[in-house]
This record gives C-alpha cells, structure tokens and sequence, in this order.
C-alpha cells in the first residue's frame, strides 16, 4: 500500500480556481499574473494567495459558488482516481486551492479521495471578506505530505506526489516518486517523471507497481 498525493489546479483539473472567481469580480487578469509569478516561484505562494483572495472581497456567496461548480477534472483524472482507490491505494488531493471547488468537480464526476487538505475562503454577510484561511498558505506540502504518510503508516520513500507548480516542490522533492504533470520550469528539474496526460501517469503509475494491470 502507498499513497498518491495529486496537486489539484493544474494537475488534477486544468481550472485555476482563483481565476474562475476572479472573472466573477472582474479580476481575473490580475489573478492570472500573481498565480503565474507563484508557480514560476518568482513571489512567495503564500503572499501570492493572500493577495488574489483580497481581490475577491465583496464578491457574493452565490458568484463564488457558480464559479466553483466550473471547476472541473481533466480527461482521465476521475478514471485514475477510481483505479487507485479500488487497488487499496491511499488517495489524497493537497492544494493551495479551495475545498468547495474540489468538492464539486468530485462530485460531479462521482469519485472521492481518501484526504483533501485545502484552504477555504471566509464569507461574511453572503460575501467573501478577502481573507483566506487554511493549512496549505503558510504550511507546505512537504508536511502535509509527511502527516499523511505518517497516518497511513507507509514511508515518505513509498509515497508519490504529482504537481506542477512552484508550491508543489515541497512534496514533489520528499516523494518517493515525483511526477511533473506538465510541470512549470522552476519545477521540471525536481520531477523524476514528467507527463502530460493522466494516461501517461497511469503508465508511470503501471512502470512503477503502484497500479497492476487486471
């Protein structure tokens, strides 16, 4: 048993969260440059969270919601998800990104993981007030990933992580197996693997006896 640790943005879905809700408020260019300078690790990832999510204030509950029933899993990812859960692997989704969009684009495909470790955006009033809250701003993946080994009882070396962003290197580097799913340049070089499709990790996953073929 082990256990696969997805990036969610830009891994697991092809949507980036922040930029759907920031076309909900008219924003989403300024998003879509602070989430690029994050992921090319040229700003801190916690600076550059705090600082769309204040983008957000004011935005209606019921705009953010409608942007987060956008969020959807790339080809393949629910089909690999499923196979990983029924090999009696230990699925987890370790995001920067926010539970209510995970949430959904899980349910629509029916699939659920065995952890999701996400922030949350605060709504007072029916509107989100700018803040963001959660585990992964300040903490990191590395950790993350190593609580969760830890709970599961495998080694951090029988783990694997797949991201593709800067504030995925944490866990990417104390992986047992770090998969680049299309990984940003910054990232590249600390990748064992690097696909760019969910059928192609599949058969990384196949190569490396985390998944047998039936």
């Amino acid at each position: 048993m082990t256990v696969v640790a997805f990036d969610f943005d830009g891994t697991l879905s092809d949507s980036e969260m922040t930029v759907l809700l920031g076309d909900r408020r008219g924003v989403a260019a300024d998003m879509d440059e602070i989430t690029e300078r994050a992921m090319n690790d040229e700003i801190e990832y916690a600076e550059s969270l705090r600082k769309r999510a204040a983008l957000l204030e004011g935005l209606p509950q019921a705009e953010a919601d409608a942007a987060f029933d956008e969020v959807v899993l790339r080809e393949g990812a629910a089909d690999l998800i499923e196979e990983l859960n029924a090999a009696g692997v230990t699925t987890a989704i370790l995001t920067g990104g926010f539970e209510r969009g995970v949430a959904a684009a899980l349910e629509r495909e029916g699939v659920s993981v065995d952890h999701i470790v996400s922030n949350r955006l605060p709504i007072e009033g029916d509107e989100l007030t700018g803040a963001v809250e959660g585990p992964l701003i300040e903490g990191t993946k590395d950790d993350a990933l190593a609580a969760l080994a830890d709970d599961v009882g495998v080694d951090l070396a029988d783990t694997v992580a797949v991201g593709d962003g800067a504030n995925d290197l944490p866990m990417l580097e104390v992986a047992g197996l770090a998969i680049g799913f299309e990984p940003k340049p910054a990232v590249e070089p600390h990748c064992d693997v690097v696909v760019t499709s969910m059928a192609e990790a599949r058969e990384t996953l196949l190569e490396e006896a985390v998944l047998t073929e039936h």
